[in-house]
């Protein structure tokens, strides 16, 4: 690690915003600048929860929204990876919906 890598982002306890939804989105982040790139493992919840201060449920819950959110996928008994984006100016399928 450099000494000039960017602080890790702190999530905010009296936000709105769930804690795991504020975990998810960081890690969201980061897929997308390519810091975890895909067919990957993300940092496992044990490594999430200690790096950021939460307790194992909120990390596990902020896998669980990047899973609904199509970011990554989970394998039983390997972990979570991260699933491979397409480009944003990609045009979509047939039956894709804009958010």
């Amino acid at each position: 690690m450099s000494d000039t890598a960017q602080p890790k982002p702190t999530l905010d306890p009296m936000s709105a915003r769930p804690l795991y939804v504020q975990l998810a989105d960081v890690i969201a982040k980061k897929i997308e600048s390519g810091e975890l790139a895909p067919d990957r493992p993300i940092p496992s919840e044990n490594h999430l929860a200690d790096e950021y201060g939460v307790a194992r449920l909120t990390a596990r819950r902020a896998a669980q929204e990047l899973r609904e959110r199509g970011l990554i996928v989970t394998v039983r008994g390997k972990g979570s990876f991260v699933v491979e984006q397409l480009p944003a100016d990609a045009p979509e399928k047939a039956g894709g919906t804009a958010n």
